[in-house]
């Protein structure tokens, strides 16, 4: 069960999501950099950073800046119209600008609608190819009257820059751990705003960790162009040092747990990710054959960090992903908690990584120490059988990500176990993978 101190940090994040919900987002522009502001205030220390229209980024190239102002459609007689200033959604985003009356024939192929979901306004974007467009409810658009429409997007794209920001905390040991989440969609509260305030609570709880034995890079980026600028700047640096990383998005809603797995499905973050899940419900595991967010780029070959993706629901697998229903009827404070309490799991654990060795021979005494019980009856050792199991298991040759999946235990649980049995003096290090400058 999601613990008080951590629902007290949903409640936060919530409030974050909400203040950040009506900035108008889009892969470049001043939402971008609004949003920036605003996690700037909340995090010490990022570093702000952008790349000029025309950039490269491996195959692709930096687009010109999208300046949005207004954008309405009304027809002729005034008995229908829709307006970004009521919802954002119902312009495509990149929309080039256009004034013009159109009959509704010529109008169709610019609108967007949803036959099967008629009552929200679905997400849609054309960065890449100049156009113009508008999104409604087809329940709306169903009932359009005949005649002439006035369509209008007061819009413009300059070349400008593609805006993104870092924040690196400092540990003990140069290696690091990569969270990475992106700051470019509007008006969607799961997949869009979850993800940087759970991003911003971790950051914030780790700058509190004065002995902090790994290096933590967050990273906040629009998805895709984003994260290929980020790495054509960074590429080297993080396959020498990251150890593990994480995309964070859809973190936000109360209904699953989801694991984005990596390529090999074998790296330290995949193993991490899996151990801190075990024991919560409704835990669901995606190949990465099913991958969708920035985990593409991070794993693409030749990139090959070890990277996989936390949601809750995943993108794209949720009905409300994508339109204008993906609001705080999704996103809840208890939902974000629950992906809080994972991460910090991670985090803890990572900390205290290690393969360890009992120190004893033969099953130690555990009553003697008080941490056993010294009746013994039937079914008195299930309370203590995590403890007995990490003893039996400590060999030296699992660390605690291993440990938890061999045992099955919750990964928090596997560690507040050695924590104690190391309190007592029955267990000893057997030797970090990287080891740290203690």
């Amino acid at each position: 069960m999601t613990k008080p101190q951590h629902l007290k940090r949903g409640e936060e994040m919530l409030a974050w999501a909400k203040e950040l919900f009506p900035i108008r987002r889009s892969l470049t522009g001043p939402g971008v950099r609004d949003t920036l502001d605003f996690i700037g205030a909340l995090l010490p220390g990022l570093r702000r950073r952008s790349a000029k229209t025309g950039t490269r980024a491996f195959d692709w190239t930096v687009p010109r800046e999208w300046l949005f102002r207004s954008g309405r459609l009304e027809h002729e007689g005034g008995g229908f119209a829709i307006d970004a200033d009521e919802n954002f959604l119902h312009v495509v985003g990149y929309s080039t600008g256009v004034d013009k009356l159109i009959d509704k024939t010529a109008l169709e192929p610019h609108l967007h609608s949803l036959v099967n979901q008629p009552d929200v306004i679905p997400y849609v974007t054309t960065y890449y190819k100049e156009n113009w467009g508008f999104c409604l409810k087809h329940s709306d658009r169903l009932v359009m009257p005949e005649g002439q429409y006035h369509a209008y997007i007061d819009a413009d794209l300059v070349d400008g820059n593609l805006d993104f920001a870092d924040l690196v905390l400092p540990g003990k040991s140069d290696r690091e751990i990569l969270f990475s989440t992106y700051v470019c969609h509007p008006n969607l509260a799961n997949n869009e705003l979850s993800g940087p305030v759970l991003a911003i609570a971790l950051a914030q709880e780790l700058a509190r960790r004065p002995n902090r034995r790994y290096t933590y890079r967050f990273v906040f980026v629009p998805e895709t162009i984003g994260s290929l600028v980020y790495l054509s700047e960074e590429i080297e640096h993080l396959q020498a040092k990251v150890d593990a990383g994480f995309v964070l998005s859809c973190d936000g809603d109360e209904r699953a747990f989801g694991h984005d797995e990596s390529p090999s499905a074998t790296t330290l973050a995949d193993r991490a990710l899996k151990a801190a899940l075990i024991g919560r419900t409704n835990v669901l595991t995606f190949d990465f054959l099913e991958r969708g967010s920035d985990e593409r780029q991070y794993c693409a070959p030749g990139v090959r960090l070890p990277v996989c993706g936390f949601c809750r629901s995943k993108y794209g697998e949720y009905d409300e992903y994508h339109t204008s229903a993906d609001d705080f009827s999704v996103v809840t404070a208890q939902g974000l908690a629950g992906a809080y309490e994972v991460m910090v799991s991670v985090v803890d654990a990572l900390e205290a990584n290690d393969r360890y060795r009992t120190k004893v021979l033969g099953e130690p005494q555990l009553g003697k120490r008080g941490l056993y019980a010294t009746t013994s009856a039937k079914g008195s050792a299930q309370a203590f059988r995590t403890r007995l199991n990490v003893l039996a298991f400590a060999d030296g040759s699992l660390d605690l990500f291993d440990l938890s999946l061999r045992l099955g235990s919750p990964l928090a649980d596997v560690v507040a176990e050695v924590a104690l049995l190391r309190e007592h003096e029955l267990l000893a290090s057997a030797g970090r993978e990287h080891p740290f400058a203690d």
